[in-house]
């Protein structure tokens, strides 16, 4: 990953309103996390964005970069029973293929481990999200267009 890669990503932050970021692959670590933007009495001057990036065998160090920061993100609502559908990335949630077409599932539809439920845009890509379990959907946990972070949950579902 380089210095665009790791722009691209804090742009997408911002845009999104995503307060944290990590992704590992391999030997390469990184983890963005912003400021929520609220003052604090202790706090002084502008919000600060820290980045590290930790790539074995030798360290990188940490730099810190001046962005504004946006409202934070209201959190999700917490499973009452069954396996929830978490986003494996940060981006854009869609229940449908295209503006114009039907949605992937309705609540109360049943679905397979290969089942695509919805799709997560990052940086342009489309992201099929499979069920990855046998069951039926029970509750949607997200709105159709809005953002979501890595590890937020999608959907309820009851296994069968």
């Amino acid at each position: 990953m380089n210095l665009k890669d790791i722009k691209g990503i804090v742009d997408l932050m911002k845009k999104n309103a995503v307060s944290e970021f990590e992704m590992e692959e391999g030997d390469f670590k990184i983890k963005l996390k912003r400021d929520s933007g609220k003052p604090s009495a202790s706090a002084a001057g502008p919000p600060v964005e820290q980045i590290s990036v930790v790539s074995p065998p030798a360290p990188t160090p940490v730099a810190q970069v001046q962005v504004p920061a946006a409202a934070p993100q209201a959190p999700s609502q917490s499973a009452e029973e069954g396996v929830e559908i978490k986003s494996p990335m940060i981006g854009t949630f869609y229940r449908k293929p295209s503006p114009d077409a039907d949605t992937y599932v309705e609540v109360g539809a049943a679905v397979e481990p290969d089942t695509v439920v919805c799709i997560v845009e990052a940086m342009k890509v489309m992201n099929e999200i499979k069920a990855e379990v046998k069951g039926t959907i029970a509750e949607a946990l997200v709105e159709d267009g809005k953002p979501v972070e890595y590890g937020q949950a999608l959907f309820r579902i009851e296994p069968n």
